[in-house]
């Protein structure tokens, strides 16, 4: 399920840390081979240093993984160039960083830094997608028609040059201005048109905002940031490219899936209700991926039912095959099958997946590593998930229990987004969303599923992580 991001720099996250025991540093030996890999000549590909790809990444980024250069095809339709880091060129598989890549599974963020898959000298280093530095790259090339449906997919290793590491804020504001950078001058155009597919679909995109909690005189106060149009933008390219992936391989007959089932009705109908509750608007017969479109996430109520949302998309899973295809191949969030390619640097799966797609797509056998390690990669992410969601959720409770710490006592308006039934062992109650700040509590009482009610705060302690409220 996708989770919402917390910065809170003035917060000491160290004990979450320890309670998920997530690594301080490399094992030595895996540091040392990621210094050899970053200092050694990757293999020979394709030379496409000529193609002007650019990054585009929040500011502070270092692992970028992704560059792209967007054309319009001769006869109409797009071309996308979507350059991704080529990890496989570095990581020996069986060799001491490819088994500490395994037992990390994926770069797990938490507000005061993240704790990497990879070592930086790799992943912020000689495997990161700079400006102005031939990088070994896996490059996808999809070609599109007038309408974003997809004609012809390629697939290649190659040796890429970015000309330019572009930050949200800075496209959004080029874009804004008329002048976008002229490598993803169609960026706009392109992911709203494949938004737009995505929508018919019957996708669900939660444009999920950034919470950021910021001093406050002798308190805190929670800041939102609604992402910019460009990051949803640049979302659907990914998108695009786990599309053509998950094609790739259901025509191979071998590879690895993330799918999701599609939302179940009562989770609809129960998002439904919660919306009355937080203002937003839901035509009958509207599909819920069209609603959420509509949206403010950058509003307290709008951020509440896009949480609340995140109910639908439950069920995630990775799903490896050989022979036969996987009895669920789509993504409910999606709308299409798909799976993981894009994020090698961050996430493990990607490099083996990416590994299947080119060896098909070049009529050649996959390789023994990748295709042996297939059927373990499924348990191996579920853990590794289950890591990244409680260090999520850890950290944004700790923020808003120290947000709310000072405030227990007081009253705050709320929307009731989720009841819980009553049983022997617990006490009727559910799920608010206070309107300010923009929190979700645990209240206790009998409460009326989408209607608003006044709250009051019972509980907001740091060290237990604990918010909660009752009925005023």
């Amino acid at each position: 399920m996708p989770s919402k991001r917390v910065w809170a720099p003035h917060i000491d996250f160290a004990v979450i840390r320890r309670e998920l025991d997530l690594p301080a540093g490399f094992p030595p030996d895996a540091q040392r081979e990621a210094e050899r890999a970053a200092a050694a000549t990757a293999p020979a590909a394709a030379d496409r240093t000529d193609i002007p790809f650019v990054t585009v990444d929040p500011a502070t980024s270092k692992d970028l993984d992704q560059a792209m250069h967007l054309s319009r095809r001769d006869g109409g339709g797009y071309r996308v160039r979507y350059a991704i880091a080529d990890v496989a060129s570095f990581v020996r598989p069986g060799g001491p960083l490819d088994a500490e890549s395994w037992a990390r599974g994926q770069t797990v963020y938490l507000p005061d830094g993240r704790v990497p898959l990879h070592p930086p000298v790799l992943s912020e280093g000689a495997a990161s997608l700079f400006p102005d530095a031939d990088r070994p790259a896996v490059l996808w090339t999809i070609d599109l028609d007038a309408d974003g449906g997809t004609v012809a997919v390629g697939v290649e290793r190659a040796w890429v040059r970015s000309r330019a590491k572009l930050s949200y804020p800075g496209v959004q504001a080029a874009v804004d201005a008329g002048r976008p950078p002229e490598p993803v001058a169609l960026l706009a155009e392109l992911g709203t048109l494949l938004a737009r597919r995505a929508a018919d679909r019957g996708a669900v995109n939660l444009p999920l905002p950034e919470q950021e909690v910021e001093p406050d005189g002798g308190g805190w106060r929670l800041v939102l940031r609604a992402p910019l149009p460009v990051e949803e933008h640049n979302a659907q390219i990914s998108l695009l490219a786990g599309m053509a992936a998950a094609t790739v391989m259901l025509g191979g007959g071998v590879g690895l899936l993330r799918t999701m089932p599609a939302p179940r009705p009562e989770a609809v109908a129960k998002l439904r209700a919660a919306a009355a509750s937080l203002g937003v608007d839901w035509p009958d017969g509207e599909p819920v991926g069209q609603v959420v479109g509509t949206v403010d996430p950058g509003s307290s109520r709008g951020a509440a039912f896009l949480d609340q949302a995140g109910e639908l998309l439950r069920g995630a899973a990775y799903a490896a095959f050989d022979g036969s295809p996987p009895a669920e191949t789509g993504h409910g969030g999606v709308g299409a099958p798909y799976a993981h390619v894009t994020a090698p640097l961050r996430r493990l799966a990607d490099r083996y997946a990416t590994e299947v797609c080119l060896a098909l797509q070049h009529g050649r056998p996959v390789p023994d590593w990748a295709r042996e390690a297939l059927p373990r990669l499924p348990r191996a992410m579920a853990d590794t998930d289950r890591v990244a969601s409680a260090a999520g959720r850890a950290a944004i409770a700790l923020a808003e229990a120290v947000l709310l710490e000072n405030r227990v006592g007081e009253r705050f308006d709320a929307g009731v987004v989720d009841v819980d039934e009553a049983t022997e062992r617990r006490q009727p109650g559910g799920t608010v969303a206070l309107d300010d700040p923009a929190v979700r509590a645990r209240c206790v009482g009998r409460l009326p599923l989408g209607e608003r009610i006044e709250v009051r705060l019972t509980a907001a302690d740091p060290k237990t992580r604990n918010v909660r409220v009752e009925r005023a």
